[in-house]
């Protein structure tokens, strides 16, 4: 969607998460799931009914879509990571703080603004966002055509389709879990097969690569190593 590709997902993707590729997930996804990936279309959500899994396929695909430069969301299997993480202490708030007040005006140094932990935000946005799609389209957003389907986000994005003041950045929460899926390492879940490192030539977790960081202008020749020592 026009608001969230610009002319090259490349120069997109390296601004806003190779410098998190490995860290990211640390900082705020702790993601506790180290199952062997398992093909999308085979995949059994843990936290997610069959509609709720059904809007993160059809959202997250058009956040960073399939068609253009590069995987998607869907061949990075990010929908498996957001899957993962809200079934785990990420998604139940376990470490963070939550009493309020909570102030949804707040600006985002002000930390998690809601009285809902991020599953129970998803649990109650989804159903939220589809009756507003509902009331504009007749349909859900899942049965939007892709420009109806940019259309709708983009207006979630702007406030043009207000939720409740709980929900009020449901939009920011899902476009951050989609690029931490996309960068994530493949144990927890996203980045399927190392796709995205390869894409923006990441090394992943290799043990050494300083006597390339000086060598500006050329390209990287090594395949990226995930945490557990695969190699793409």
């Amino acid at each position: 969607m026009s608001n969230f590709s610009p002319p090259s997902r490349r120069s997109f993707l390296m601004a806003s998460g190779a410098g998190v590729a490995l860290t990211g997930v640390a900082m705020t996804f702790h993601a506790n799931s180290k199952e062997a990936a398992v093909k999308l279309d085979k995949y059994q959500p843990e936290y997610f009914t069959s509609e709720e899994w059904a809007f993160v396929l059809a959202a997250t695909a058009r956040l960073i879509p399939s068609e253009g430069e590069g995987p998607g969301a869907l061949e990075a299997h990010v929908p498996v990571f957001i899957d993962r993480q809200l079934k785990g202490y990420y998604g139940n708030a376990d470490i963070w703080y939550m009493e309020g007040p909570h102030d949804p005006t707040a600006t985002p140094d002000r930390g998690w603004q809601s009285p809902l932990n991020p599953a129970q935000m998803y649990r109650k946005a989804i159903p939220a966002f589809n009756a507003a799609c509902k009331e504009r389209w007749s349909k859900d957003f899942v049965g939007l055509t892709s420009e109806q389907q940019d259309e709708a986000l983009t207006a979630l994005q702007k406030g043009e389709i207000k939720l409740e003041p709980e929900l009020s950045f449901f939009f920011a929460t899902l476009l951050a879990n989609t690029k931490e899926g996309y960068f994530a390492d493949p144990q927890h879940g996203g980045n399927y097969g190392m796709q995205s490192w390869k894409y923006i030539g990441f090394p992943g977790a290799r043990a050494s690569y300083m006597e390339w960081v000086d060598q500006h202008n050329v390209k990287y020749p090594l395949g990226p190593v995930s945490i557990k020592g695969e190699r793409a």
